[in-house]
C-alpha cells in the first residue's frame, strides 16, 4: 500500500507475533473458493455463499479451521478502528459510517462460532479431522453491509470498493492458524495462495474490474451476472461502478486493463502501468497472472495491492498517480507472487516495492523521478523522524521487525517500512553491485513465488553474493546510523 503520512502520533495495542513454518519444497497444491456474490446498491450490501474446499498442506491434522472476516471492522463498536484520526476526514467523506460481515450460515460443519480479539474471526469445527494433503468442504453464507468509506471495502462517491469482500482463511504458522485484527497502520493481514471461482450478479449499468479474468456474463432483466477465475491468488478484490470508461493493453500474456472516470490523461497512466508491468516481468520474473486491473477509486492512501488488481486514489497529483501506480505494480511481485509477513515485517514488501519502484523509474527517465531524488526523498524525511521521535520519546525505535500494534503512528511505520527499507535496499545494491543485487532478487522471486517468504528466505537470496550477514543485522536491529 502506498501512503500519505500526516504527523499525527497514535498508539496501537500490543499482540503476540507469530512465526511462520518453513516452506515445503513439495509441489504446491491449493485451496478452492468458489464464490457467489449479489450486490444491492440500494442497501450497500453485498450477499454471499462460499464453497470453501480446503486443503491440508501442513504436517498436522487439522479440526478447525478459522477465517479472517475483515469487514467485520467497520462496525460501530470495533475495538481497532481501521481509519486514524489523521485520515478520518478524508475517509469518511459523508460523516461517520458503518458497515459489517454478518456470517449468516455455516453447512457441512459440526459447528461455528464468531469471535476474536474484534469478532473479526469465523472458527469452524469440521466434521472430522482433516490429515496431511486431504481436504474438507464447507458453504459460508454471509452478508456484507458496506460503509460509506474511502477504503478498501466500502461504497466511495463514485465506486464500490470490494477488497476482503469474502471471509478469508487465515495463514497457517507453527503456532498454528494467523487471526489478523485490522490495525489502521500498515497491511493488517496476511494469506495464502488458494484458486478462485468468482461469479457477481450486479445492476446492468455497472462495470466491474476484478483480479480474474472474465468468463460468461448473462443478463436478465436490468442485472447481470459476470464469471471470474483466478489461480494462486492470496486475495481476490473488485471494484465496481457505473461511471468507469477502460482502457486496454496487452502486455506480454496480460490484459492490462485501466478503469477510470476522472482522468484527463489516461494514456499517460495506462503506460506507465505497461511499462513497469513489462519491466518488473523483465527483471524479477514473469507475471504469472492473465489479467491486472489498475483501477481509480475512492481512497483516503495512495493506493493499495491485490493480486492482479491495484486500487489508485483519485485524490492524487498527476505524478502522484503515476508513481503510486508503478509501486502498486510492483506489490504483484513483492505480496502478490511472493507473499510475506506484513503483521511482523511490513518493510520486507513496502521496501522492496519502494526500491523496486526506483529501479524502474532509473530505467525511465522519461518520467520525473530519480534514483537520487528517490534515495534523496527518503534519507531527509527519515533523518526528520528520527530527530522528531528522539525528542519526544529519548530514543527513536529503529528497528524493523515488529509487529504493526508496536508502531505508534503511520509517521513511524511510512519512515521504517517504506523509508528506511528503501534506503537499506539502495545501499546494498551498492555494496554488492547491480548484477548480483539483480541476481538475488530473481531467486528471491523464483524460489519463492506463491509461498509466504520468510526474512531469512530474503536475506539467504543476497548472501549467497556477499557476507552480508552484519549489513542486515544493522539495518533490522535499528544499529545503524542514517
Amino acid at each position: 500500500m502506498k501512503k500519505i503520512i500526516c504527523f499525527t502520533l497514535i498508539a496501537c495495542t500490543a499482540v503476540t507475533a507469530l512465526t511462520f513454518t518453513a516452506c515445503k519444497k513439495k509441489e504446491i497444491k491449493s485451496s478452492e473458493y468458489e464464490i457467489f456474490a449479489t450486490y444491492d446498491s440500494e442497501s450497500r450490501t453485498l450477499h454471499g455463499t462460499m464453497n470453501f474446499t480446503y486443503y491440508n498442506d501442513t504436517d498436522n491434522e487439522i479440526s478447525d479451521l478459522k477465517f479472517n472476516l475483515y469487514g467485520n471492522a467497520f462496525r460501530e463498536d470495533a475495538k481497532y478502528k481501521p481509519v486514524s484520526q489523521s485520515y478520518t476526514q478524508s475517509a469518511y467523506y459523508s460523516g461517520a459510517s458503518y458497515g459489517s460481515m454478518k456470517v449468516e450460515s455455516v453447512e457441512n460443519c459440526s459447528g461455528w462460532n464468531v469471535g476474536g480479539e474484534d469478532e473479526n474471526l469465523l472458527t469452524v469445527t469440521l466434521l472430522s479431522p482433516v490429515y496431511p494433503e486431504e481436504n474438507a468442504k464447507i458453504t459460508v453464507s454471509y452478508a456484507l453491509e458496506l460503509a460509506l468509506v474511502n477504503h478498501r471495502t466500502g461504497v466511495t462517491e463514485n465506486t464500490v470498493n470490494l477488497g476482503n469482500f469474502y471471509p478469508v482463511l487465515c495463514a497457517y504458522s507453527s503456532e498454528g492458524f494467523i487471526e489478523c485484527p485490522y490495525y489502521y497502520c500498515g497491511d493488517p493481514y496476511v494469506s495464502e495462495c488458494a484458486d478462485y471461482s468468482v461469479t457477481l450478479e450486479i445492476p446492468q449499468t455497472y462495470t466491474a474490474a476484478t483480479s480474474g479474468k472474465a468468463g460468461k456474463e448473462t443478463r436478465n432483466g436490468d442485472r447481470k451476472k459476470c464469471t471470474y477465475t483466478l489461480e494462486k491468488a492470496r486475495d481476490f478484490a473488485m471494484v465496481i461502478s457505473d461511471k468507469f470508461k477502460v482502457e486496454s493493453r496487452t502486455v506480454g500474456n496480460t490484459q492490462l486493463n485501466y478503469y477510470y472516470y476522472n482522468d484527463a490523461n489516461p494514456n499517460t497512466n495506462l503506460s506507465a502501468a505497461a511499462e513497469s508491468l513489462e519491466y518488473f516481468s523483465s527483471t524479477f520474473g514473469e507475471y504469472c497472472y492473465p489479467t491486472l486491473s489498475v483501477v481509480q477509486t475512492g481512497f483516503c492512501y495512495g493506493g493499495m495491492e491485490f493480486p492482479a488488481l491495484t486500487m489508485i486514489s483519485d485524490k492524487l497529483p498527476a505524478d502522484g498517480t503515476v508513481y503510486t501506480i508503478v509501486h502498486e505494480n510492483a506489490h504483484q511481485w513483492w505480496y502478490a507472487m511472493v507473499g510475506s509477513d506484513q503483521l511482523n515485517c511490513a518493510w520486507q514488501d513496502e521496501g522492496l516495492a519502494e526500491y523496486s519502484s526506483l529501479m524502474f523509474f532509473e530505467n525511465h527517465p522519461n518520467y520525473s523521478f530519480t534514483r537520487t531524488g528517490i534515495v534523496g526523498s527518503a534519507t531527509k524525511a527519515y533523518r526528520a523522524y528520527f530527530s522528531v521521535y528522539n525528542q519526544i520519546f529519548g530514543e527513536a525505535d529503529t528497528t524493523m521487525n515488529r509487529h504493526l500494534s508496536k508502531y505508534e503512528s503511520e509517521y513511524e511505520y511510512s519512515n521504517i517500512a517504506y523509508n528506511k527499507g528503501l534506503i537499506m535496499f539502495d545501499m546494498l545494491r551498492q555494496s554488492i553491485g547491480d548484477d548480483k543485487f539483480i541476481s538475488a532478487l530473481q531467486e528471491y522471486f523464483k524460489d519463492n513465488i506463491y509461498k509466504l517468504a520468510s526474512c531469512d528466505n530474503l536475506y539467504a537470496s543476497f548472501l549467497k553474493h556477499g557476507d552480508l550477514e552484519g549489513f542486515f543485522a544493522s539495518f533490522i536491529e535499528g544499529k545503524i546510523v542514517i
